[in-house]
């Protein structure tokens, strides 16, 4: 696929407790569902450094923030998985915990409780995270608070000052919608690769049809990669798409992070030196 990587990949985002509820029959108001319950470590930013070390990235950093009741269990996990972790101990909120409910069909629904998560802040950064670093990953989720956006944006200037590229990943639509599609886009100006998935993209874009919308965000990012689910993958860069690539037959069980785990393969291939093309079937 490519020649081994030979600098750091830096990973600023998420860490947080996942609750995931797998339920087999629908929720019933105001009395009980059956369900299948797991407590996890997890956060977008988090899966997409765990697989990207799981796919091959020998150096893995990861910077984010935590309260203290889980600031060991998340730092001893991160390591288990091959990440680096630089987590930030908040002295007032306790961690981000997510509410997953998996639906028969595997779709998830997130209750979010961002907690420390989006506390993150221009005062957590160290320049010398990027000592080394040959790429960064930002987790949408840093641009839904002002405090994380703040250290985004920081972190965005230091990247490009550097040249180290950065991927975003848009995280959430609902999210986007709040904060406003223009003042993200203003936010993450000058990143290379945009990572979103199909609804993301169509709201980014301010179009229905998803390839038309990945070919217009491409004029905007050198390289567009959104992500449809079981149909699979687009690339696109200078305004078309480039190519599509196939899902990977598979029974779907509980689709919680698997467009981050498809972020962390695909970067994994990328800084391995594979074509976006094969990068995203990697990813796939």
């Amino acid at each position: 696929m490519g020649r081994a990587v030979s600098g750091a990949l830096l990973v600023i985002g998420d860490v947080v407790t996942d609750v995931v509820a797998v339920h087999t029959e629908p929720l019933t108001p105001a009395t009980d569902t059956a369900a299948r319950i797991r407590t996890l470590p997890g956060g977008a930013g988090a899966n997409a450094a765990c697989w990207a070390a799981r796919c091959g990235v020998a150096q893995v950093r990861m910077l984010a923030r935590v309260g203290a009741e889980a600031a060991d269990w998340h730092a001893r996990a991160l390591v288990a998985a091959g990440v680096r972790p630089h987590l930030v101990t908040d002295p007032v909120e306790s961690t981000g915990t997510v509410v997953v409910l998996v639906g028969k069909d595997a779709e998830r629904t997130f209750l979010t409780d961002s907690g420390a998560a989006l506390r993150l802040s221009a005062a957590d950064w160290d320049p010398e995270l990027l000592d080394g670093v040959v790429h960064m990953h930002l987790s949408g989720y840093l641009f839904f608070a002002d405090p994380s956006r703040g250290l985004a944006e920081l972190a965005l200037r230091a990247a490009r000052e550097r040249g180290v590229p950065v991927s975003v990943d848009p995280a959430s639509a609902g999210f986007l919608s709040t904060l406003g599609v223009n003042r993200f886009l203003s936010a993450v100006e000058g990143v290379s690769v945009l990572l979103p998935n199909a609804d993301e993209a169509r709201l980014l874009a301010g179009l229905a049809d998803v390839r038309r919308a990945a070919a217009a965000l491409s004029l905007r990012f050198p390289l567009v990669v959104v992500t449809l689910g079981a149909a699979g993958v687009l690339v696109a860069e200078a305004g078309e798409v480039t190519a599509e690539v196939p899902a990977e037959p598979a029974e779907a069980v509980d689709t919680t992070g698997a467009g981050d785990a498809f972020t962390g393969g695909f970067l994994a291939a990328r800084l391995a030196g594979a074509t976006p093309t094969d990068a995203a079937r990697a990813g796939c």
